[in-house]
Parts: C-alpha cells; structure tokens; sequence
C-alpha cells in the first residue's frame, strides 16, 4: 500500500458491516503519478470483491477506475479519486468520484462521444451511473456508480439468511 494511500475509515471490519453502515466505508487515493492509477484500480478492485459482484463486474469497475483515474493525471495534473461503498433501496453498490483543478472540459457532451471522451466514453459504457461536472479554468469531477445485482430481501423485519450482501474475506 502506497503511502500516498489515505484510508478514511477501517476496511477490515467491512465484513461485519451492516447494509445501513456501508456508507462509511470510504478510501481516498491522491493522483499524482503512474503509481497512483495502479493504487486506484487496485483499491476499487479490493472494495467491489468483497461486495456482490460477480468476477466480470469486478473487472469492468477496475476498468473504469483506470480511465477516469489516467484522466486525473493526464489531462487535470493531478487530482483525487474517492471509494465508497453505497447502500441504496436494498442494494449496496461502489460510488467513485475523481476530481482534478485541471483546465476543465469545454463540451463536456462531445467529450462524451466516441473517439472524443479521452476515456469518459468507455467509462460511462462500463457504470450504471455516471455523471460529468465540468467548468473550464475549475476542473472536473466524474461520479459513477456501480450497483451489485443481489438485492437484500426483508421480510418479517428478519434480513433472508446467508445473504448479508458483502462478502466474506477469504
């Protein structure tokens, strides 16, 4: 773990968090070189394993992690990347926001399209939820969010049984 790695609140009890209480997870990863995109996607692969995600949405995340956090670094000089996880309507899912006080993003619509995303296209291709704040001369922030496909059922006020929604580490 890079020491440029802040962790905001513990990871290893996030086996025994409650669906309410996945919120507080969260890490944040400065960007500044090559060895902080690695970090990142590293970090994001770590948290949406130990969630319900299957191996290839595991994937697609760190994949998506990679572009928004090479675009931080390449055209914002820099910036941060954050990792939470996120509890919503009985589903919990993984939140990423980068932001960098880069130049910004003149249209950020055709920076979405194909060819011309610097990395954006891809990454919104990847997430269920993605949204670009861009202002030229103030930077930019990328949220994108990924939900696990497992919903939590609830009846009689007793959660279903061998499906707390995270899983166990290994």
């Amino acid at each position: 773990m890079s020491s440029s790695l802040r962790l905001v609140e513990g990871l290893d009890p996030i086996v025994e968090a409650t669906a309410s209480a996945a919120s507080s997870v969260r890490v944040r990863i400065p960007i500044g070189g090559d060895a902080d995109v690695d970090i990142a996607e590293e970090q994001g692969r770590r948290l949406a394993s130990r969630l319900d995600f299957s191996p290839t949405d595991i994937t697609v995340i760190s994949a998506a992690i990679r572009q928004v956090a090479r675009n931080v670094l390449t055209y914002g000089q820099g910036g941060d990347l954050m990792l939470h996880l996120i509890y919503k309507r009985g589903r919990l899912g993984l939140a990423i926001v980068a932001r960098d006080k880069g130049p910004g993003i003149a249209d950020v619509t055709q920076a979405l399209r194909d060819g011309k995303g610097l990395g954006l296209a891809s990454a919104r291709r990847l997430m269920d939820e993605f949204r670009v704040r861009s202002e030229p001369g103030r930077g930019t922030t990328v949220t994108m969010r990924k939900w696990t496909r497992c919903r939590q059922v609830q009846r009689a006020g007793a959660r279903r049984q061998g499906h707390p929604g995270l899983r166990q580490q290994r």
